[in-house]
């Protein structure tokens, strides 16, 4: 599938693509897409709570839900999620296959940085 670089307006595919599909999805607080009011996840509401076991579960279980939905062309296996200790900042990466046409099978790996309650490089809306 072929998209556009939110930041760039260039054309984006592949690897790309799906973290940047990812990123939109796990940092979009729900309820906040206009005529899809379903659309995101619950991670934005977990964002400077407390890191502990918890709320570890809690961002597993908010990643993968969301993702299941809204993202087909991958399956999440494995979700980390740790503090940096740089500015309550935080890592999620996640872990699995892909499921779309010729690549269905092939692992995958992402890390998405957070920061202050912003994924890097973009505020939350």
């Amino acid at each position: 599938m072929i998209g556009m670089n939110a930041r760039t307006g260039r054309a984006i595919a592949g690897q790309a693509h799906i973290e940047q599909s990812a990123a939109d999805i796990l940092f979009t607080p729900l309820g906040t897409r206009v005529m899809r009011r379903d659309y995101g996840s619950l991670l934005p509401a977990l964002i400077d709570g407390p890191v502990n076991p918890l709320m570890r579960m809690r961002v597993m279980a908010a990643s993968v839900m969301a993702l299941a939905r809204w993202e087909p062309r991958i399956q999440v296996n494995q979700v980390d999620f740790a503090a940096t200790g740089v500015d309550g900042g935080a890592v999620l990466e996640l872990h699995g296959e892909r499921t779309d046409g010729p690549r269905a099978g092939t692992p995958f790996s992402m890390r998405l940085p957070t920061t202050s309650g912003r994924i890097a490089g973009r505020g939350v809306a």
